[in-house]
């Protein structure tokens, strides 16, 4: 998983860009994040499992949402492993994927104008 920055005592790692602007490790951090959402496969990937029943899903499920080959959504998927947004879980011969809920909320906590930081 990669470096993370520090989460404050109020639950953020950074305040929201509209209040004061982010250090280079912060703009680092947060820029690997994004990168890794931009691509629309990776998005969409990330969607289905934050949405998916009991907030896993299983690589099974992913597939056949796509019209792309096993590798490229495992390409995909690992590229969302690498960034620390989801993390798997092998059972038998498939994976299951999670959401990391923490990073997500900290990507909100920057983008809310007048947030506090504070996370629900």
């Amino acid at each position: 998983m990669p470096k993370q920055l520090p989460i404050t005592a109020t639950g953020a790692c950074c305040s929201p860009l509209a209040r004061e602007p982010l250090s280079a490790d912060q703009a680092v951090e947060l820029s690997q994040l994004f990168k890794a959402m931009s691509d629309p496969v990776r998005l969409r990937l990330l969607s289905l499992i934050a949405s998916h029943a009991g907030g896993e899903a299983c690589v099974c499920d992913l597939t056949d949402a796509f019209d792309l080959t096993g590798p490229t959504i495992s390409h995909h998927l690992k590229v969302l492993r690498e960034s620390g947004l989801i993390t798997g879980e092998r059972r038998g011969t498939w994976i299951y994927y999670r959401v990391h809920p923490e990073v997500l909320a900290r990507l909100s906590a920057v983008l809310v104008p007048g947030n506090t930081g504070v996370l629900a």
